[in-house]
């Protein structure tokens, strides 16, 4: 199997997970990986879950995540869900190489939904030279979000080490997309079969999505949750989370829905191709990766 496409159905709709490539969060530009992903969480308590994975606490100095964009061909629609994380290092920004190695050219896209504006889903916006990446695309985001990093907001209250590499990514994509951007304000169907789901935490308007055709269903968490982990414990959460009160809420009713429905499920962040499903283990959750 290729670690960068991944072609899969949901009932009529054609999809491919197309791979961005892969980031390595370690310091000095990250906290180390515990960190990052658990940073609420007392040592202790952490070492023993980290251990029952076959994580060495102390060995794990890098977390090498992949990035996983997705790709819907509704049979009218060609539908790209972020747009990766071009320039942000050289492992990234092989979104549209990946497209067109499958006869897909950046001018077939016509919908662009960003799911939150962190830099590894909106740095693929706009090309080196400024230029849209997607030329003949409209563009989908939250109202919330796209209002929190455009008002001032983010400036106020984002935490001040990541706050200006993220408003500079945000600085250098979103005025691109103003003049042909939908913004959504409730739940709904953004086309027959792609429907809006909010899911704020990660970030004030982070939307999650569920795509269905033919009663089969695939729920795009994105990054509700970042590490396998964050589904058997929750209320664990990442120090790039904003609110972790609402990603534990979030979460709940997300991974309780993907579960109860049996739904195919994608994450932004999991291990290429990101898709598997989710059970219920006691009062919390397990992963369970498609077999490739």
């Amino acid at each position: 199997m290729s670690n960068e496409i991944y072609h899969f159905k949901v009932g009529t709709f054609q999809c491919i997970v197309v791979s961005d490539g892969i980031h390595t969060y370690a310091p000095p530009t990250f906290p180390p990986p515990a960190t990052f992903l658990f940073g609420n969480v007392p040592s202790n308590q952490l070492e023993q879950t980290l251990r029952k994975h076959n994580i060495q606490p102390d060995l794990w100095t890098e977390w090498i995540s992949p990035y996983n964009c997705l790709l819907i061909n509704t049979g009218e629609h060609r539908v790209l869900v972020d747009t990766g994380a071009l320039g942000l290092a050289s492992s990234t920004g092989r979104l549209i190489q990946n497209l067109q190695a499958e006869g897909i050219a950046p001018e077939d896209i016509d919908i662009v939904i960003i799911t939150h504006c962190h830099p590894d889903h909106i740095s693929g916006i706009t090309l080196d030279d400024g230029e849209l990446a997607f030329p003949n695309a409209r563009f989908v985001m939250w109202k919330g979000e796209w209002d929190f990093w455009t008002s001032g907001e983010a400036e106020e209250k984002l935490d001040e080490h990541f706050r200006e590499a993220l408003l500079g990514f945000v600085r250098k994509n979103l005025p691109s997309i103003q003049d042909r951007l939908d913004l959504i304000e409730h739940e709904r169907e953004i086309l027959p079969g792609i429907q809006a789901i909010s899911a704020p935490g990660h970030t004030p308007g982070h939307m999650a999505l569920l795509i269905s055709s033919e009663g089969e269903q695939l729920l795009n968490i994105v990054d509700a949750v970042l590490h396998p982990i964050h589904l058997e414990q929750p209320e664990w959460c990442a120090t790039v989370d904003f609110a972790p009160d609402q990603v534990l809420a979030t979460r709940r009713h997300l991974l309780h829905r993907a579960a109860a429905e049996n739904s195919l499920v994608l994450a932004f962040h999991f291990p290429f191709p990101g898709l598997g499903h989710i059970v219920q283990k006691g009062e919390n959750w397990e992963w369970q990766p498609i077999k490739v």
